[in-house]
């Protein structure tokens, strides 16, 4: 799925879009010991309206955030689509597949699903399950690029958010009487997913039951367990290891050429990039002619370029890096108990410099100065 589709499944995700229908939503709670203690499925339309809201609130985050850094998908690698020997579990994708089939439909299915997931994803707190069947009926284009109202495709997918559940037994409330006292009882507040998933993707505008997209809150941290163990699909680099390895290719390429004015230029090239791919479907890429091209346009010489494929393979094992992970939107220059923080258009106002016979960070005061809030004079 490119940002023009997530965006399209995101935007027409809601009871007031004539294009789309929520069928049935299953709801469960799961302990720390992996007991599903409460489940139940029901058609949206018999939900109360406010418990509806919110729970639609809570699938729509799992198709929120950054695609490349929240979202990424992943595809089911080809072993699962293999017969599935007698008496064996059906493959994620199998699996997945049956339960689309069914609409949620199926006690017995729905229970099998909370089950995987309470088994092979890891959690250390209670958790909530949230899962819908929806439909979204996509128009199609004719040979003029027009919309055909007389041509439309059913979209047909499962959307699950996996939410923790905060367990609060002290603090204040003021009850119905306007009085201030001690909660009486302990409350289970289910807070914003942390992890979700869709399936089938919607690709060129159409299902796509190979993929499945995954989301996370939590990007440089990600639940690896949903996508190998209840996913079963090979996990691609967090944003944070993308940015490791970047990082990691540049001190092997450059080595002590690497000073403040280089890491500075190449961030802002790479800024540019990604803010010139606004408006592409997708993520801008980093390969290793990209990055080569960048080095180049920061001086780095053609010998020392030469080594950079090698090292841009070894390290990423092939794989493309997601610009917007590598770049950093100020510049921090640290040293034993100092830290200045740069903003994106300053850098050019700070130099390394020789003064007394030391290496110094010298800033340009080309402004008024302040100490703590306060107005300094320099």
């Amino acid at each position: 799925m490119n940002k023009k589709e997530v965006a399209e499944i995101k935007k027409n995700f809601s009871s007031d879009c004539g294009f789309f229908t929520m069928g049935k939503v299953l709801s469960a709670l799961i302990d720390p010991e992996k007991n599903i203690v409460y489940q139940e499925t029901k058609l949206s339309h018999l939900l109360d309206s406010e418990d509806l809201e919110l729970i639609m609130e809570n699938l729509k985050k799992a198709l929120s955030g950054t695609l490349g850094k929240n979202l990424r998908e992943y595809p089911f690698p080809k072993e699962q689509y293999e017969e599935t020997p007698e008496g064996e579990e059906l493959s994620p994708q199998k699996f997945l597949y049956a339960l689309l089939k069914s609409r949620l439909e199926d006690d017995e299915q729905n229970t099998a699903f909370l089950q995987r997931i309470a088994e092979k994803i890891e959690y250390v707190s209670s958790f909530a399950v949230f899962a819908a069947h929806c439909t979204y009926s996509v128009m199609k284009k004719n040979k003029n690029d027009d919309i055909d109202e007389d041509n439309t495709l059913d979209y047909n997918f499962i959307l699950t958010a996996i939410c923790p559940v905060e367990l609060r037994t002290d603090g204040l409330i003021v009850d119905d009487e306007k009085k201030i006292g001690r909660k009486p009882n302990s409350d289970r507040i289910i807070q914003p997913p942390t992890d979700g998933f869709l399936f089938p993707v919607f690709s060129e505008r159409a299902p796509d039951i190979n993929a499945v997209m995954y989301y996370t809150k939590k990007p440089k941290d990600p639940n690896v367990s949903v996508v190998e163990d209840f996913l079963g699909c090979e996990f691609v680099f967090t944003a944070n290891t993308e940015k490791e390895v970047f990082q990691n290719i540049l001190s092997k390429t450059l080595g002590e050429d690497l000073d403040y004015g280089l890491i500075t230029g190449v961030n802002e090239k790479l800024a540019e990039f990604v803010d010139s791919s606004t408006n592409e479907t997708e993520p801008a890429q980093v390969d290793s002619a990209k990055l080569s091209s960048v080095l180049w346009e920061c001086g780095v010489s053609q010998e020392k370029l030469e080594y950079l494929p090698q090292v841009f393979e070894n390290a990423t094992e092939g794989k493309t890096l997601t610009a917007a992970n590598l770049i950093d939107r100020k510049t921090t220059v640290e040293t034993e108990g100092i830290t200045v923080n740069i903003g994106k258009d300053c850098t050019d106002k700070v130099q390394v410099s020789t003064v007394g016979g030391r290496k110094c960070i010298v800033i340009a005061l080309d402004e008024s100065v302040s100490v703590n809030g306060l107005p300094a004079n320099v």
